[in-house]
C-alpha cells in the first residue's frame, strides 16, 4: 500500500513534523510505501531522521518567501501559489497513483478532495478547531482568519475520513459522519526517567505567538527571587527568538533563562529536567507533554485548546492552569519546584499515564483505518 502524506511548508523541528516522521518510518517499517510531498524544502534535509525508504518530494511552491510580508502582499501572490501547488500536486499523484492521500490541514486542505486520481482522502489536524482565531492577528489578518475558520468546516466534510486529536475536539466539530479521533503516539518508548532533583525546568516549542513563550517568561520573572538556584530552559527556533532574548534581558534573567536551540538528542533535555511547562495558547494534542510523561516529568500546563486536559490529570500527574493566568502559572510551578518529594510522587504517576499512548497502540488505529479507506476505493 502506498501513502502519500502532503505538508505545505518544510519537515523543519515542530512537532507536527515529529509526529510525521514517527508515523512514517513506523509504516515503511511494516511494508507501506511512504512519499512526503513539501512545498518549501528547498533541497533542505529533514530536521529529524527518515527511513531511506522513504522517498521526499519537493513541489518547489515557497509559500514562505512572503511570510512577514503584507496582507496586500500575500493577497496578491497566493493565488499563483495556490495554482502552481494545485497543479504540480495533481501531476504528483496520478504519476504516483498512491492508494491513501493525506493532507495535513495546511495550504492544499481545501482542494485535495478535488483531485479525483482513485486514492482515498484523509484530512488529519495537529491543533484544534478553534486554531486560525487563536492566532491572535487583528485587522485584516483577523477577517481572513474568521472566514478561514467557516471555510474549515465545509473543507473537513469534503475528505474520507477526517482526523482529530482529542474527543474535546471532536466535539467542536458537530456531528460529523467522517471524523474519527486518534492520539499521537509517544514518539519513543524509555525506561529512562529522570532523577527529578536538578533543579531545572523545561519547555520546547517552536518560538511563535502560539507557544506563548513571553508569558512563561513572564511566570519566571515572578518565581526568579524566590528561586535564585534554579534554570528555565526553552528549547526551539523560531521568528520571535529576538523578543524573547529582549524580554530576558530586560528581566535581567540572563543567568537563570536560556534560549536553547533544538537537538536531536531530546532525550536528554527531558532527563536533566525535573519539571515541564506548557504556556501555549493552543495546542492540538502536544507531544511535548506525552513526552514529558514518558520521562516521569510532572507538567504544568495552561488549560488551553486541545490537548492538556486530556493528557495531564489535576494534582495528580502535575497541574492545569486557566489559560492566560501567569500568576497561577507561576504559582502552581513554585510549588513543585520546591517540593521534591511532590515531584516525584507525581513523576511516577506520569510515567504510568504515559502507557495510553504507545506507539503500537495508536499506530494500529492508524492501519486499520488505511486498509479500511483501501478497500472501499
Amino acid at each position: 500500500m502506498k501513502i502519500l502524506y502532503c505538508i505545505a511548508g518544510t519537515c523543519h523541528a515542530g512537532g507536527m513534523e515529529r509526529v510525521l516522521t514517527n508515523k512514517a518510518n513506523y509504516l515503511v517499517a511494516h511494508g507501506m510505501d511512504v512519499v512526503i510531498v513539501t512545498t518549501d524544502q528547498r533541497g533542505l534535509p529533514s530536521f529529524f531522521e527518515l527511513d531511506p525508504r522513504i522517498r521526499c518530494i519537493d513541489l518547489h511552491v515557497n509559500y514562505e518567501e512572503n511570510n512577514g510580508k503584507s496582507f496586500l502582499n500575500k493577497l496578491v501572490h497566493y493565488p499563483l501559489k495556490q495554482y502552481k501547488h494545485k497543479r504540480r500536486l495533481k501531476q504528483l499523484l496520478f504519476r504516483e497513483h498512491p492508494d491513501v492521500t493525506i493532507s495535513m490541514f495546511c495550504n492544499d486542505a481545501h482542494f485535495i478532495p478535488g483531485i479525483k486520481d482513485g486514492s482515498a482522502k484523509l484530512l488529519e489536524i495537529h491543533f484544534s478547531k478553534f486554531k486560525r482565531m487563536q492566532y491572535g492577528r487583528k485587522g485584516l489578518w483577523r477577517l481572513a482568519d474568521w472566514w478561514r475558520s467557516k471555510q474549515d468546516e465545509k473543507t473537513v466534510q469534503r475528505f474520507d475520513k477526517f482526523i482529530v486529536l482529542t474527543e474535546e475536539d471532536r466535539g467542536y466539530w458537530g456531528a460529523l459522519s467522517n471524523i474519527r479521533v486518534i492520539p499521537n503516539a509517544l514518539t519513543f518508548s524509555t525506561s529512562q526517567v529522570s532523577s527529578l532533583e536538578n533543579k531545572k525546568v523545561v519547555a520546547i516549542g517552536r518560538y511563535t505567538h502560539q507557544k506563548g513563550f513571553e508569558r512563561l517568561i513572564d511566570a519566571w520573572n515572578m518565581l526568579a527571587p524566590q528561586f535564585p538556584d534554579w534554570k528555565l530552559d526553552i528549547v526551539g527556533d523560531g521568528e520571535e527568538r529576538s523578543g524573547l532574548q529582549r524580554q530576558i534581558q530586560l528581566y535581567g534573567l540572563e543567568q537563570q533563562i536560556a534560549l536553547v536551540s533544538p537537538t536531536r538528542n531530546i532525550e536528554r533535555v527531558y532527563q536533566e529536567a525535573s519539571l515541564f511547562v506548557l504556556s501555549s495558547r493552543y495546542e492540538g494534542l502536544p507531544m511535548v507533554l506525552l513526552e514529558a510523561q514518558a520521562f516521569g516529568l510532572p507538567v504544568v500546563s495552561f488549560t488551553c485548546k486541545c490537548g492538556p486536559k486530556d493528557i495531564v490529570e489535576e494534582g495528580v500527574t502535575g497541574y492545569l492552569v486557566e489559560e492566560g493566568d501567569i500568576q497561577g502559572l507561576a504559582r502552581q510551578m513554585a510549588v513543585l519546584m520546591g517540593n521534591e518529594s511532590l515531584r516525584k510522587q507525581m513523576g511516577r504517576k506520569a510515567k504510568e499515564a504515559s502507557f495510553r499512548y504507545s506507539e503500537e497502540t495508536v499506530m494500529k488505529q492508524w492501519l486499520d483505518m488505511f486498509r479500511c479507506c483501501s478497500l472501499k476505493k
